[in-house]
């Protein structure tokens, strides 16, 4: 029973490692809260792996076993063969009609389907005894690689080593394939010409895409992995660098108040995010009632210039518990004593900065157009 969950996990953990799997949860972590990712996680791939482990036990039953692992070990072949290939960049559709749960959940279970871990998930059922702990091993694979996923977009950004992890994939893989090929087909075709034939053709394939990658790599290719990784690195490193401008400093305020300062608490809860991932989270603190003090509004403006900047460039974020509009809304209570009210889009978020501040309001659109340039 544990053999089965152990290894459904170890090759569900493999395939996902550096997919693009992974990828989603990282991006669904710069919109949701870390928990709800894995919640739904979790709900899409039980529902998801579960259908492929029903189908599995099915097959198995009118497919001889011998034949049945002999697919699976080729299958496993081609699953190493085809982790060494970049992911096509895909687009995440963000629709939060749903809640947050419902909306990875559903995402999760439609990316899976026909995927590599799904067919994976399916093959171990063919041939398990234990399906249940087949289900939990896969799952468990997911939920620890979605979690690595977002820990590497919050954490680790330019560092990660995309190509090994690739690589790693592939040969766990191909091992457990050769294994089960090697274990299963007739002695009859296990000739010394077949198996150095066989293995020939195969690190004439693993060094043609292992070299396809590492060119890539050298030519300034990024996987999508990393350029997502980068992104949260790069966007919560500026507004730190803002921040810590805008500053007064002990010479001004003598005593930091630390988080009891409007400033101060938002450079707090942009600290939470950059060292414990919590991108999208809700403090629960009445920004209102921290100590404002006289703070450069020049530099601000172009503190806040910089956000709506990135907003139009990469979609206008209505849900106020992500990090970057909490420190939009501090920003704005230095600029205007409230914060502006939510609004669909960066036009009427303009207009109502207008109804405020007409000046100031001149000002931050220029910034604006000139950051954009």
């Amino acid at each position: 029973m544990i053999g089965e969950l152990i290894r459904a996990f170890l090759l569900i953990f493999a395939a996902e490692m550096g997919d693009k799997t992974q990828i989603i949860a990282m991006t669904f972590a710069t919109q949701y809260k870390v928990r709800d990712v894995i919640a739904g996680v979790f709900i899409g791939v039980l529902f998801n792996h579960g259908i492929a482990i029903v189908l599995g036990r099915y097959l198995s039953k009118v497919i001889p076993l011998n034949l049945i692992q002999i697919i699976a070990g080729i299958m496993f072949v081609i699953f190493g063969i085809l982790a060494l290939k970049d992911e096509d960049e895909e687009e995440i559709e963000n629709k939060k009609a749903f809640g947050p749960i419902a909306t990875v959940a559903f995402a999760f279970f439609v990316g899976e389907l026909g995927d590599k871990t799904q067919l994976t998930a399916m093959t171990l059922a063919t041939e398990g005894n234990f399906p249940l702990f087949i289900l939990m091993g896969t799952i468990l694979g997911m939920i620890v690689t979605s979690g690595l996923g977002i820990f590497i977009g919050s954490k680790i950004g330019e560092k990660i080593p995309d190509i090994f992890i690739k690589i790693t994939s592939s040969i766990v893989f191909i091992f457990f394939g050769t294994l089960k090929l090697f274990s299963t087909i007739p002695s009859i075709y296990l000739k010394p010409l077949n198996i150095i034939l066989y293995f020939t053709i195969l690190i004439a394939i693993e060094s043609y895409l292992i070299k396809t990658i590492v060119k890539q790599r050298r030519t300034g290719a990024k996987s999508l992995m990393k350029e997502v990784a980068t992104t949260l690195y790069t966007q919560t490193q500026m507004l730190k660098e803002v921040l810590d401008n805008i500053c007064l400093g002990r010479d001004k305020c003598g005593a930091c108040s630390g988080s009891e300062c409007l400033l101060g608490y938002t450079r707090h809860i942009l600290r939470e995010a950059r060292e414990k991932g919590n991108y999208y989270d809700d403090f629960s603190v009445d920004l209102n009632k921290l100590i404002k003090k006289d703070y450069d509004k020049t530099k601000v403006l172009q503190a806040l210039s910089l956000i709506l900047s990135d907003y139009l460039q990469n979609g206008w974020e209505q849900d106020q518990n992500f990090v970057i509009n909490q420190v939009k809304r501090s920003l704005e209570i230095i600029l205007f004593e409230e914060p502006i009210k939510n609004k669909e889009n960066i036009n009427d978020y303009f207009n109502e900065v207008r109804i405020k501040d007409k000046v100031m309001a001149s000002i931050l659109e220029e910034r604006v157009k000139e950051n954009l340039i």
